[in-house]
């Protein structure tokens, strides 16, 4: 009988020993490998915190003590020993386990994240309630290298050494994020403090870490041949009015109890910062030489590593590859990741034109106002960001870009729902976020064609910023070639003619629209108008007015929630024009739609074909 099958809550693992405890580390290993050949996900991130999950739980008494996650994609084997084993394998499905820490999901999760780098100041919050309360508890967050060069982990480090409260921070620094980190912190970490030698370091040791074991010191002088700040008084973490520790090997299990026990027992005291190497990927050899060490992948073939990805060209590629072709002969054009090159397609732009592509790292606000000190001296900066993200740089947009009329051209990936990862990760406010905005072009594509053509468009735009959003899916009727239609600012493009009602689409649901229509033929013998919209600002006034005067039915769709495209449409209908038709706008629900395939979340959210269906037969009857 494996001793996986004998744990369901962590107080399980405080009956086992040593070896019994190192036994399921390779169990756990396993059955996460298993569990995400069948739902794909996270698989990478989790690997590499077998060691670390499995002595956190053995020491400390979750939920009584609060452990914090940061984004959430190495918590796959701490929801396997946290009560959910036996609903692991509906990860990311529906109904099923979140794929990242959820608070309605579980006691063990104190924080819900998803989002990078906000362990932290939330861990510091708890701890100031907890002393607040005269509660006894510990509390102890997890962050990476990738996520701690992010400004929002440094006010938070900032802060909590002020505070001088007592708390652990755990660096998992497997010097592998979604992409290899970049930026002056990550450099920090790789070299932290190699100039100085042993000898000269070793006389500013803090007395309170003379007690720990000697394995820390040890490990310290291999770790890529640097010291790395072994145990020193003036770090950068140190200077922040942090206790550092490290480097650590985080997969020394031993190492990693003695630790937190001495930690526990208050040996260790104040804000505690403990810097663990890891391998990402660690103990799947097709993970640990996999280029981005499967941090995301779909399903896959366990004994190859063969993930089972659709050959199809996606809006992320269509930007690819069309961003390539224009600055192969405009060499004012650079792109701007926030350390998602791959995700965002920009990795090719990178190899091809590697002086002008930016990865600025887990940096939303400066990406922002980085490109648009660009645009002030006339280069052409395409900023490449999910929707989702570029919520966090929203103040950005509005003063350093809105304000002063920049033009950043925005790519935003991402744009509407995104299936298994769920509410988290849907950009369902981009559309309702811009368009409110003086100065600003919103497009949406219909089609990979069209993206094509409006980023194009876009590069000419020099006066004011635009937006482009796309979703996470494939890009039908796109032809990978020179050939580029000319589209004009705010102009509409009429595609099916008829009478009575006229549909206003934004985006790639035009598909179902022209299904729709087709269903309204059949059922109802009414020939509609159809419009690809292309613009949600400015919307096309002059094409509306027209319409007006043979439909008595506007209906809009999109994939935002409200305030986005309807509301411009509505504006113009209800306020200025002289009589006001019948409206339907169709978008999405005003709730947090969790993690299911695309399908199930438009019909949840009453955007899909049947449901847009029966609201209209309604009307009509």
């Amino acid at each position: 009988m494996s001793i996986l099958s004998k744990i369901y809550l962590p107080k399980d693992l405080k009956k086992l020993s040593f070896s019994e405890l190192q036994k399921l580390n390779d169990e756990l290993r396993d059955f996460t490998i298993e569990v995400v050949s069948k739902t794909g996900g996270h698989l990478g991130a989790s690997l590499g915190v077998i060691e670390l999950t499995t002595a956190l739980h053995y020491v400390f008494d979750a939920p009584r003590d609060k452990i914090i996650w940061d984004v959430g994609h190495q918590t796959y084997p701490h929801k396997i020993l946290t009560g959910r084993k036996n609903k692991i394998h509906t990860l990311r499905k529906k109904n099923g386990l979140s794929g990242f820490t959820k608070r309605s999901e579980s006691i063990y999760d104190p924080f819900g994240a998803a989002h990078s780098s906000t362990s932290i100041s939330a861990s510091l919050g708890i701890t100031a309630a907890r002393d607040i309360l005269n509660k006894n508890f510990e509390v102890i967050s997890v962050i990476g290298d990738g996520a701690i060069s992010a400004g929002m982990a440094f006010e938070g480090l900032n802060n909590l050494g002020h505070l001088n409260k007592n708390s652990l921070i755990i660096l998992n620094d497997n010097e592998m994020s979604i992409a290899e980190p970049v930026g002056a912190m990550s450099k920090y970490l790789v070299k932290l403090l190699s100039s100085k030698s042993y000898e000269s370091f070793r006389d500013i040791i803090k007395n309170f870490t003379k007690r720990l074991p000697n394995e820390v010191g040890e490990f310290a002088k291999k770790t890529e041949g640097y010291f790395k700040g072994y145990l020193t008084g003036n770090t950068l973490f140190e200077e922040l009015g942090l206790n550092y520790i490290g480097p650590v090997d985080g997969h020394n299990l031993k190492l990693l109890i003695q630790l937190f026990q001495k930690y526990k027992k208050k040996e260790l005291h104040g804000p505690v910062f403990l810097h663990l190497i890891t391998q990402k990927g660690r103990g799947y050899k097709p993970a640990e030489l996999s280029k981005d060490k499967f941090h995301g992948v779909s399903s896959f073939d366990v004994k190859t590593g063969v993930q089972n990805k659709s050959k199809v060209v996606t809006y992320t590629n269509v930007v690819s590859d069309t961003l390539l072709k224009l600055a192969k002969k405009d060499k004012k054009i650079v792109a701007i990741t926030a350390a998602m090159p791959s995700g965002t397609g920009l990795n090719k732009f990178q190899e091809k034109y590697p002086l002008r592509f930016y990865d600025v790292g887990i940096a939303e606000q400066h990406a922002v106002t980085f490109a648009g000190g660009m645009t002030t001296e006339s280069i052409k900066p395409f900023v490449a960001i999910y929707s989702t993200f570029l919520q966090r740089a929203y103040d950005q947009v509005v003063h350093d870009i809105a304000i002063q009329s920049l033009p950043v051209r925005f790519l935003i990936d991402r744009s509407g729902f995104v299936g298994a990862d769920g509410a988290t990760h849907a950009g369902s406010f981009d559309l309702s976020y811009l368009c409110c905005l003086p100065n600003f072009i919103v497009m949406a594509p219909s089609n990979g064609e069209e993206l094509k053509n409006m980023i194009k468009l876009a590069q000419s735009i020099n006066n004011k910023p635009s937006a482009i959003r796309y979703p996470r899916d494939f890009a039908y009727e796109y032809n990978n070639n020179n050939n580029f239609q000319k589209i004009l600012i705010g102009k509409g493009k009429i595609l099916k003619k008829g009478k009575k009602i006229a549909f206003l689409n934004l985006g790639t649901r035009l598909k179902i629209v022209l299904e729709i229509n087709e269903m309204i033929k059949n059922h109802h013998k009414l020939n509609c108008t159809v419009v690809d919209m292309r613009f949600a600002k400015p919307i096309d006034a002059k094409l509306i007015q027209n319409l007006k005067k043979t439909h008595d039915i506007f209906i809009t769709i999109e994939e935002n929630v409200i305030g986005g495209f309807s509301s411009q449409v509505n504006d113009l209908l209800i306020n200025k024009l002289n009589k006001t038709p019948k409206i339907l706008n169709f978008f999405m629900k005003d709730e947090f739609i969790d993690q299911s395939d695309i399908d199930d979340q438009y019909n949840k959210s009453g955007i899909s074909k049947e449901l847009i269906f029966d609201r209209i037969s309604t009307l009509l009857k």
